[in-house]
């Protein structure tokens, strides 16, 4: 497992600040004497400068192939005459094998050692450098007709589950049995960044970690991202001494091995197994829509190899897992959204049209208790309430109408800890301890809640949470005790789901919709004449937007018009190709613009038919071929217009730079899906052409790309896919919805805990 990773599973950080810093001018590597106290989020386990021993690392200049450094015990396993040769010489490989870009991959290659030993090869581009992992072979290796059959069997398994827990405990014995490894466990994220174990196959070498919990901060921001770039990691040995990367001189400290497998372990997790009884590991990742859903760690008592066959089959049926965990998902999704959707057309079906809204919905009080689970519901105004169910006394429940009514600003409010948000409700957690709220700006103004009582909850820790583990010297020192820690929680009920509070603002929007057809129908009965005029004045400011409309989307085109003449004129071909991207960015403005005054929801965009529209544009603008080399795969969502403009400048820009380095202006198979992924939107392009300088360029086009991105409070990563490169946008769901969504009242912060 990776560095800091590997601690989520086998501890939890006093204070989740432990990181290893190399005094300067040190030998390459680093002792846990060097550990201080700083953040984990800083802490270079990319870059370790030394290997696990039993294998060895080559580092080769990438154009003349000359071999600059390595690691491991090269003298005396593989040759003794290898710095500064050729690597195809010390390989004994032909040449041409390196310039093979239909055969990049040197994975077929097996080269004899010294001492009876056969070695096989995996290549890795590190910018300038070639990086030569070179990893004994088992003598017993899997039949290839056997990794299929498991591979089979393991997806006929988990095709039978019929949820996400069944998968996971399944999933669990599955890798038991293939590794051999003496405890394996699924460890799934939680949506707000906690983790927790779900599935576990042990024998009596380890206790159980079952069900326990781990805060967010257990795994930093760069571990997770090393997860999904490199999805395997396998440590055979934790007693094992460094192989530092040699010699000095070269120049090679500071090296990224994010996709060496045999990348050295930071010594404060070495020890943290250590104190665990932990001495092998291994881990894998579980990706789901580019986004890392969980992970598959597996500890073992005493040393294990993990040969590369079981690594490969691992690795295919973690992906197997990682689409089933998907379907699950989604399958429980689409239940749900069927489930609330026939249920609300059930309740306003029973609305008298000839009555106000308020008295439909206190004569339907007990179809919209049924909407969501709870323990009690109550329609409250400033006069009257209706309620059923356990719920706070009048006096409170007129208060917290008052503080909803001035703190949502007439939308929708949800929390699983009332306490938290609305100091009075400590009072009575076990009357009201969750609560989901909908106002409506109706003539009265009403609140409809949903109320759930407080669940006492007993979180287990593998190890107390808060407990200090800081010396005297203030340097934060390995765990040395693992006991289960059990913390009551106190003041939290369940939490409500992504689909009950979408299902909360479509209920407010038919409400608000019906309210109005009501008034409409007032106004109709007994002001005719002023309806007529109020619909003249209407019609007007129509006239008036649309003629508004219509003269900036004349300017927005003879923009890109003038664009375009100039891009025809200049001489110089960088200023013809920045010309060119700037009318494909002003075109991605323009197409919502126009779909902001076509659709029926001013304000809002079906951004999966913005990009169908988009990629037709730009299919037009690119040149012939792309429109039979362009593959959708689009799930429709609305999102606020303004956030579909900034979207469609990033994916305008990735699609100018697919065209520009993948194809070199030619067109090519290129792949471009949305989807949504709990409460996330995930953006996905990816082609078949070249690895390309996306990766690490600094142009304006890149610079405007992680602009828009931050400002969403979201991701963009890289993967390289040998051919091609995929390009995964992840962007909170929240931060797209349209304005009506409220922000929730403001409260004294607290550290969230981990719900179930």
């Amino acid at each position: 497992m990776s560095d800091c990773l590997q601690n989520t599973l086998s501890v939890l950080q006093a204070d989740h600040r432990l990181t290893i810093q190399r005094p300067a001018g040190s030998e390459p590597g680093y002792s846990l004497e060097h550990a201080v106290t700083t953040s984990c989020d800083r802490e270079p386990i990319h870059r370790p400068d030394a290997i696990q021993p039993h294998s060895l690392l080559l580092i080769a200049d990438s154009a003349t192939r000359t071999i600059l450094g390595g690691a491991g015990d090269i003298e005396g396993r593989l040759t003794p005459d290898w710095l500064g040769r050729d690597l195809a010489s010390v390989l004994n490989v032909p040449p041409e094998r390196f310039q093979d870009e239909k055969r990049a991959s040197l994975s077929d290659l097996r080269i004899p050692g010294l001492a009876g030993e056969t070695f096989s090869v995996v290549r890795h581009t590190q910018n300038t450098h070639l990086l030569i992992e070179l990893e004994p072979i088992e003598s017993h290796n899997l039949l290839t007709w056997d990794i299929f059959g498991e591979i089979d069997r393991t997806a006929d398994r988990f095709e039978r589950c019929p949820d996400i827990a069944s998968v996971c405990r399944h999933g669990a014995t599955i890798f038991q049995r293939l590794t051999g490894f003496d405890r394996v466990l699924i460890y799934r994220f939680m949506e707000d960044g906690t983790g927790r174990v779900v599935g576990e196959s042990r024998n009596n070498a380890f206790p159980s970690l079952m069900n326990h919990h781990f805060p967010a901060s257990d795994i930093p921001a760069q571990a997770r991202t090393l997860y999904v770039r490199n999805r395997i990691r396998v440590i055979p040995d934790i007693t094992y001494e460094a192989a530092p990367i040699r010699p000095p001189e070269a120049g090679l400290a500071g090296i990224n091995l994010s996709d060496v497998q045999l990348r050295s372990v930071s010594p404060i997790h070495l020890q943290y197994m250590a104190n665990m009884g932990v001495r092998a590991s291994a881990s894998v990742s579980l990706v789901v829509d580019g986004v890392l859903w969980g992970l598959i760690a597996c500890h073992n008592s005493s040393p294990r190899r993990l040969p590369e066959d079981i690594r490969a089959a691992c690795r295919t049926l973690a992906g197997v897992m990682s689409r089933q965990l998907r379907n699950k998902e989604e399958l429980v999704t689409y239940q749900e959204r069927l489930r609330l959707r026939n249920a609300m057309e059930a309740v306003t079906s029973h609305f008298d049209v000839r009555r106000p809204l308020e008295n439909n919905l206190r004569n339907c009080i007990n179809e919209l208790q049924a909407l969501f689970p709870c323990n009690g519901f109550a329609v409250i105004s400033a006069e009257t309430i209706s309620a059923t169910g356990v719920l706070p006394d009048t006096d409170s429940l007129h208060k917290l109408h008052d503080w909803l009514r001035a703190g949502s600003i007439g939308g929708i409010f949800s929390t699983a800890m009332l306490g938290r948000d609305y100091p009075p409700a400590t009072e009575w957690p076990e009357r009201c301890a969750g609560l989901l709220a909908i106002t409506l700006p109706l003539r009265t103004p009403i609140c409809i809640v949903w109320s759930r009582v407080e669940i006492i909850q007993t979180i287990e820790w593998a190890g107390h949470p808060h407990k200090d583990d800081t010396g005297s010297d203030g340097i934060l020192r390995p765990r040395t005790s693992f006991r289960t820690w059990e913390q009551t929680i106190r003041g939290h009920s369940t939490r409500w789901t992504s689909e009950q509070k979408q299902a909360a603002r479509r209920i407010r929007r038919l409400l608000i919709a019906d309210d109005q057809t009501q008034q409409l129908r007032e106004l109709n009965a007994t002001l005719a004449a002023t309806l007529e005029e109020r619909e003249d004045l209407l019609r007007q400011k129509d006239f008036l937007i649309r003629e508004v409309n219509h003269r900036v989307q004349n300017s927005l085109q003879m923009v890109a018009s003038f664009l375009k003449l100039q891009a025809r004129s200049a001489s110089n071909e960088d200023t013809t190709t920045a010309l060119k991207e700037a009318q494909h960015r002003i075109a991605a403005i323009g197409l919502v613009h126009r779909r902001l005054y076509r659709d029926e929801h001013v304000g809002v965009v079906d951004l999966g038919r913005y990009i169908e529209e988009l990629m037709e544009e730009l299919c037009t603008s690119l040149g012939e071929g792309w429109h039979d080399q362009m593959h959708l795969s689009l799930f429709p969502i609305l999102i606020a217009a303004d956030r579909a403009i900034n979207i469609g400048l990033v994916l305008t820009e990735l699609i100018i730079n697919t065209s520009k380095y993948a194809y070199d202006g030619h067109a090519g198979p290129l792949y471009v899906g949305l989807t949504q992924t709990g409460s996330r939107l995930v953006l996905t392009v990816s082609d078949q052409g070249e690895c390309t300088p996306q990766l690490k360029g600094t142009g304006f086009g890149t610079r405007m790309m992680n602009a828009v991105v931050s400002s969403l409070s979201g991701t963009l990563t890289y993967t390289t896919l040998n051919p091609g490169l995929e390009a995964v946008m992840t962007l909170p769901l929240d931060s797209l919805l349209p304005t009506e969504v409220p922000t929730p009242p403001k409260a004294a912060s607290q550290t969230p805990y981990p719900y179930p």
